[in-house]
Formats: structure tokens, sequence, C-alpha cells
């Protein structure tokens, strides 16, 4: 409860927490694992998966869930957490659901500092998991020391979704749902593509939560490529840079917003030509 309740602090005055976030000490045996990828490709199912292998290893593991805001209460739908249900007794499982709340990539600015927290309280694994509500959810590479793009075979052409940029960010890619009709062509495209990068090592991995296929090799992977990565990636200073930009940018936001909504408004454009915006 105390630990939900700071988490819920921060979330709601991240600003004013920055300097209590500056003096946690990060944990160096703590892995961020990132999972993103398009609506109805198993993210949640999969998860839960990996939920319950770093179990079986005695990993105490926490999952950031980033779902889509409530147009009522700005708050989150909650649906990941009710598909991670089953883990709701475990007290080495620890599951919160965030809303997107104009986060930008597929995040809420929050999680950055939530990790950072359920890292220093002792969390083994930090599972993010993005919005899921396209290609565009980059911000995860600037938090995750290694990220898994989760593709299905329904996910259409790989060129074209390279072009928007999401294949770009991965260490691994994941076909799910590998049962189903052209799996195996969209794995022969991914492997493709890695192959002809040369030097950037990445992994294609075939994955089916009904048949229980792949599962194991994905869980070991992601840990390994995180283990790998993590001082590169966490002491990069570009992502220092995006991570700090992105914190900067929604808090311009939310002030912005706030300004915006005390405003009496009969003129949607006479009110934008008189509006300041900070410099």
């Amino acid at each position: 409860m105390a630990l939900s309740k700071l988490l819920s602090l921060v979330e709601k005055n991240l600003k004013d927490s920055a300097p209590f976030l500056a003096g946690i000490k990060e944990r160096p045996s703590s892995l961020r694992l990132g999972i993103t990828g398009p609506p109805g490709a198993g993210k949640s199912s999969l998860i839960n998966c990996l939920v319950e292998i770093y179990r079986s290893k005695s990993l105490k593991v926490a999952i950031l869930a980033v779902d889509p805001s409530s147009p009522f209460s700005g708050g989150a739908i909650l649906g990941d957490r009710v598909r991670m249900g089953s883990h709701g007794e475990d007290k080495g499982v620890y599951i919160r659901s965030l809303g997107s709340r104009g986060g930008f990539g597929g995040l809420n600015a929050s999680t950055g500092a939530m990790a950072t927290i359920l890292e220093a309280v002792g969390f083994d694994v930090v599972i993010i998991e993005t919005v899921g509500v396209g290609q565009t959810e980059l911000q995860v590479m600037n938090l995750a020391d290694a990220v898994a793009v989760i593709l299905v075979p329904e996910s259409g052409d790989v060129i074209q979704t390279l072009k928007a940029g999401i294949l770009e960010i991965a260490d691994i890619f994941v076909v799910n749902k590998a049962d189903r009709p052209g799996a195996e062509v969209l794995f022969n495209e991914l492997q493709s593509l890695v192959d002809m990068e040369g030097e950037k090592n990445r992994e294609v991995l075939l994955t089916s939560v009904t048949k229980n296929e792949g599962l194991p090799v994905f869980a070991e992977s992601l840990l390994s490529y995180a283990k790998n990565l993590r001082v590169k990636k966490r002491l990069a200073p570009e992502r220092l840079r995006r991570e700090l930009e992105n914190l900067v940018l929604w808090t311009l936001a939310e002030n912005l917003n706030s300004k915006i909504s005390k405003l009496r408004i009969t003129n949607v454009y006479s009110a934008f030509e008189k509006f300041k915006i900070p410099k």
C-alpha cells in the first residue's frame, strides 16, 4: 500500500518529486524490459508468461502497463491489470496500470520515475509495456535496457512498418501467435532485415502463448540483452537528453493545458492569436 501511495504521489506531482528522485541510487542488478507493438499483438499475454518464467527463477517482477487514458477520469482503463490478474496474490509481483495522460511516445511521463522507484525498493525486473496505439511508441527505448517489438502475422507489410520507426528500436523481434498462417513469412522477412544490417546484432523469435512455444527462449533472450546493454544504454548521453526532453515537453504541455482550461473562449482563433506560448 505504501508503495502504491508513493507511486501515485510521484505520478501526480512529477515536477515536485524531482529532488526526491534525484537522490535515489540505482540498483546495479535490476533490469528494465520494454515491450511494445501494435494493438492485438498479444503483449499482455506474453508479459504474463514472462512473469511466470522469471518468478520460477525467484526474480521479483514489477509491471508498468500504460493503457489509453479514460476520456472522463484521465486514468488508466486497467485492461492489462485484468489480463494479469492471476499474479494478484503473489507478493513478488507488482502490477501498476498507468493512463497515458498525454504522454509522448506511448508512455506516461512518470513511467521512468516509477521504474526508478520500483528498482530501488527491490524489484529485479521492471517490465514496461507501451500503450499500443500504433507505430510511434519510441520513448520506451529511452527507459528500457532491452526492447522487444511484438508483431503478429496480421501486422502487414514489414517494410512499411520499418519506415514508421518502431522496428528501429527493437533489440528483439517477436512474431507472436506463430500458430497462425503467415507467421513464417513474417519471420523470414524480419530475419532478412536483420541480416542486411550486418554489424547490429538483433534476434528474431517465434512465440505462441496458446501452444506454449518459444516462451522460455524469449524470456532468457530478453534478460540477456538487458544485462549486456544495461550500462551502455543507461549512461548514453543521447538517451539521457531524450528523457529530459520528454519530461520538459510534458511539463510545458501540462502548463499550457492548465492555462487553456481557465480561458473563457468565444472564438478559437481569436484566443489562439492572443495566447502567449512560453519561450
